[in-house]
């Protein structure tokens, strides 16, 4: 609870600041789990720029635009063209303006399939875990690509902001459609992995990628410390279903904030965020179900 108590008077200093920004009309009020368990309660999230902190976007899926506190966007694990769940406006690349960073978790196509794409257009970096930027290299689909493993840790924004990959328990083939047969063919997509991203002012998010439960999750939030986590609850024959996710949260991780997320975009994904968050129960963790193309600020 001590640390979680700097975080919620932060929280709070944050409310009227927000309530009086030119932008409030647009804010959101939005359900969250407090600790101790009560529902009900409101907080006004700041849906435009919000200087010194950091924004959280969700695209749908395991897709997200993270803006830090100096402007740095990074996206993550941008599947939006064809996600049924991104919102229309965001199918079109250059609708997520100047992106500075890509970040790929594994190699499968609802991860991975218009990062090559943003970051040619935006002659951004693309990190990916090491077999999967080797084959996208080698394929000439991203031939910048930058390999990074697991522990291993780049800053490629400078020194403020920091990306380290850590694991996760998932799959990572990349199928590739080869142009001059039209063929999908199955290359090498390296050991999927989830990321921690540091930002300038030491907030930190950990997206987990694709995931099933494993032990060494409570290691990685005692090294990391993570004070958002992005987690999967989708279920099915992929990742972890809410009730797993649940228990994660709650007896492994116990994060200041978790957000749901890869759910809902095919059948075979049924987990639902209510089922999540009834299955959460009382924690010392706040949960918040996003909609996609919702910003929060952090």
């Amino acid at each position: 609870m001590q640390r979680l108590l700097p975080f919620i008077a932060a929280l709070a200093l944050a409310l009227p600041a927000w309530a009086q920004d030119s932008s409030s009309a647009a804010a959101s009020t939005a359900q969250t789990r407090h600790p101790g368990g009560t529902q009900g309660e409101t907080l006004r999230e700041q849906q435009g720029k919000v200087q010194g902190r950091v924004q959280v976007q969700w695209l749908g899926q395991a897709a997200f635009k993270f803006t830090s506190p100096g402007g740095k966007v990074i996206v993550i694990d941008p599947w939006l063209t064809t996600n049924p769940k991104t919102p229309p406006e965001f199918k079109q690349l250059e609708a997520l303006g100047k992106v500075d960073l890509v970040l790929v978790t594994h190699g499968h196509n609802d991860h991975v399939a218009d990062a090559p794409a943003l970051a040619r257009m935006n002659d951004a970096p693309l990190i990916a875990p090491a077999g999967l930027a080797q084959s996208l290299i080698a394929l000439d689909v991203a031939p910048k690509a930058q390999r990074i493993n697991k522990s291993g840790s780049l800053s490629p924004l400078g020194d403020g902001i920091k990306v380290t990959l850590v694991q996760a328990e998932h799959s990572s083939e990349y199928v590739w459609k080869n142009p001059g047969t039209s063929k999908d063919e199955v290359h090498v997509g390296g050991e999927p992995g989830g990321f921690i991203i540091e930002f300038e002012n030491g907030f930190k998010i950990w997206h987990m990628g694709d995931t099933g439960v494993f032990g060494d999750m409570k290691l990685i939030a005692q090294m990391y410390r993570p004070d958002l986590v992005l987690m999967p609850i989708g279920g099915g024959p992929f990742v972890m279903n809410p009730t797993d996710a649940a228990m994660v949260t709650r007896d492994f991780i116990q994060p200041k904030l978790v957000i749901p997320m890869h759910y809902g975009t095919n059948p075979q994904l049924p987990g639902t965020p209510e089922a999540f968050m009834k299955a959460l129960g009382k924690t010392r963790t706040l949960g918040r179900v996003m909609q996609p193309g919702e910003q929060l600020a952090f």
